[in-house]
């Protein structure tokens, strides 16, 4: 039975070593092996969603300050840490296994640029030059609508500073476009909300200031 959304955002203890699963994915161009454990998102893998963001989006800056929203075990902030050893990347979620595993993976890949953390522990008012994210839709509109309005008005000031957001089409991807593009004026004043790509049954949104 598939454990349900509580069990993979809110409640998982850090896994056991016992329980570790060793797999060996492709990040930022190169193979790599990372741990991962049962009652987090896409255990198996990098999901579909996941590797059409990667494939789809521009290649990081060489350095800034970005964000991995929902970091999960860890393939988008390790990918951003790969890419771009001089940024800082934050990796946040609230699920206390996936922290704990996303931070052995970056230890094991030498990623010291990596911040793993849940929410509340980085600092207010910190800019993002980029955010990455396979946002969890099926938490809900309200708990996700939530964290998008927390997190995508800290997009730094610039024309270079962009949000990335994959979305499954038939989970609402095109009605979150509209949703962000009429809500994150008043929150961050004048923005622009783009399909970026599309994939695979999956749209890449993306959120620059105007």
């Amino acid at each position: 039975m598939a454990d349900s959304p509580h069990d993979h955002y809110f409640s998982a203890q850090p896994a056991s070593d016992g329980e570790l699963r060793r797999l060996d994915v492709l990040l930022a161009g190169r193979e790599v092996e990372v741990v991962t454990a049962g009652g987090i998102f896409s255990p198996d893998g990098v999901d579909k969603g996941t590797r059409v963001l990667l494939e789809e989006a521009p290649q990081p800056p060489p350095a800034g300050t970005f964000l991995d929203l929902g970091c999960g075990w860890g393939p988008l902030a390790l990918t951003m840490a790969l890419s771009s050893p001089a940024a800082t990347v934050h990796a946040v979620d609230v699920n206390e296994r996936a922290l704990d595993l996303c931070r052995r993976n970056a230890a094991s890949l030498g990623c010291d640029n990596v911040r793993v953390s849940v929410p509340d522990e980085v600092a207010d008012g910190t800019p993002f030059d980029l955010i990455w994210s396979n946002p969890p839709i099926r938490v809900g509109k309200a708990v996700l609508h939530g964290m998008l309005t927390i997190w995508l008005p800290r997009l730094a000031p610039g024309p270079d500073s962009a949000a990335h957001l994959v979305v499954q089409k038939n989970l609402g991807s095109d009605s979150l476009q509209t949703w962000l593009a009429r809500t994150l004026p008043d929150l961050m004043g004048p923005v622009v909300v783009t399909r970026a790509a599309s994939s695979k049954g999956f749209r890449v949104l993306r959120v620059t200031r105007g």
